[in-house]
């Protein structure tokens, strides 16, 4: 299965998880990166990346996110 242009999800890849295309750099490794406080520019250059690849991975998360269904869970006080 292959999603966008820059994203590909390939069981023999990763264990299926959704990398860069032509890569073997999780989508999650990247959102990490960021998350941690890397630059663009620093995950750019540690994994070999364009800001274009950077930019699909944080489009995709969305997209997954947009898809998912979330539900408030009772508190223990209910």
């Amino acid at each position: 299965m292959e999603t966008g242009d820059r994203i590909a999800i390939d069981p023999a890849v990763c264990h299926g998880r959704p990398v860069i295309r032509g890569t073997r750099v999780p989508v999650s490794i990247i959102l990490g990166s960021l998350a941690g406080g890397m630059s663009f520019d620093d995950v750019a250059h540690e994994y070999d990346l364009t800001h274009d690849d950077i930019r699909a991975a944080i489009g995709f998360a969305g997209e997954v996110l947009n898809a998912e269904s979330f539900h408030t869970l009772p508190t223990a006080a209910e």
